[in-house]
């Protein structure tokens, strides 16, 4: 009999640009969109959802028990501004911020977490991606350090 392993691992992940800089028209964001979802593919993750803000991203994404959530973080990072730099999407060098916010989510709350990236253009009217990341640090009980989290 072999051995199998079984893993459901659903995480919320964002990251920003460099400075948070708004760098990404709606068609470039677009584009990088339609690029991470192609990418994971090929990783392979499974992404359900992605949302490219001109300042941020979001994603939903399963991590394989075969894959370290940073090494998936810095492959979907690193490959995707150097996709943006070799297509000149933006004028000038791009680069992602340091770091990320990784949260997870569980099965039942999939839908809600779904719907809320896919609504990202909406909530944005209301909240910076600042703001927003402060509510989920503090909501899954970490501590918000302003100054270190630019």
């Amino acid at each position: 009999m072999g051995l199998h392993s079984y893993s459901r691992c659903w995480l919320h992940i964002t990251w920003a640009t460099l400075n948070r800089q708004p760098l990404l028209s709606p068609e470039a964001a677009a584009q990088v969109s339609r690029f991470l979802s192609d990418y994971a593919r090929e990783m392979p993750v499974h992404m359900r959802i992605n949302f490219v803000n001109a300042d941020h991203v979001h994603v939903l994404l399963d991590l394989p028990a075969t894959r370290r959530l940073d090494e998936a973080v810095q492959l979907l990072k690193g490959g995707s501004s150097h996709w943006i730099n070799e297509r000149n999407l933006v004028p000038g060098k791009f680069g992602w911020q340091r770091g990320y916010g990784a949260f997870s989510v569980s099965h039942s709350a999939m839908a809600q977490v779904t719907a809320y990236i896919a609504g990202q253009e909406e909530h944005h009217r209301k909240r910076s991606f600042a703001e927003e990341l402060r509510i989920f640090v503090e909501k899954h009980g970490l501590v918000w350090r302003p100054g270190e989290n630019r």
